[in-house]
C-alpha cells in the first residue's frame, strides 16, 4: 500500500476513533502533500511524500524547541504529539553504522578522492537515505571521510 493510501486510511481511523490530536497531524500532512502536488503539478510518489513528512517533523521539532524555551509546555506537548504521529509514517531511521557503511560504499562507487567529489557522494547517499537519516549529519560524516 502506498504511503498516501496509508495516510488516508489513518485519517479515517482517527475520525472513527475521534482522536482529534492524531487527526490534526494527519490532516496537516495530507494538506501539505496536496499543496506540494499542486505546486509541482505532479503526483507525489512515496519518496516525495516521505520528504514532505520529514519537513513537517522538522518544523514541529523547531516549534517544540521554541515553545519549550518560551515556557509554553501546553503547546510543546501538542507539538510532541504531532511529531510522534508524523514519525509513525516515516521509514525506520538508519543506525550510525548503516550510515557509515553507506558512505563508505558511496565513496568507493564514485571513486571520490577528496572534498571536490563531495557532491557526487551526497547525490548517491541522498537517493538511499532520504527521510531515514539527517542529511546534515551525513554531510559532516562525508566531510570527515573525504578529508581523512
Amino acid at each position: 500500500m502506498s504511503l498516501l493510501a496509508t495516510l488516508k486510511d489513518a485519517q479515517k481511523e482517527a475520525m472513527k476513533a475521534k482522536d482529534k490530536p492524531r487527526l490534526t497531524a494527519i490532516r496537516a500532512a495530507l494538506a501539505e502533500v496536496k499543496q506540494r502536488e499542486i505546486d509541482n503539478q505532479t503526483t507525489l510518489d512515496d519518496a516525495g511524500i516521505t520528504s514532505v513528512l520529514v519537513k513537517l517533523v522538522k518544523q514541529r521539532k523547531d516549534s517544540f524547541t521554541q515553545y519549550t524555551d518560551a515556557g509554553r509546555e501546553d503547546l510543546a506537548q501538542i507539538e510532541a504529539g504531532e511529531i510522534s504521529v508524523l514519525e509513525s509514517f516515516l521509514p525506520q531511521p538508519l543506525s550510525e553504522e548503516e550510515v557509515l557503511e553507506m558512505i563508505d560504499a558511496a565513496i568507493a562507487d564514485t571513486g571520490a578522492a577528496g572534498m571536490q567529489d563531495m557532491g557526487k557522494v551526497m547525490g548517491v547517499i541522498k537517493a538511499q537515505a532520504e527521510g531515514r537519516a539527517d542529511m546534515g549529519k551525513i554531510s559532516g560524516l562525508i566531510k570527515q571521510r573525504l578529508s581523512a
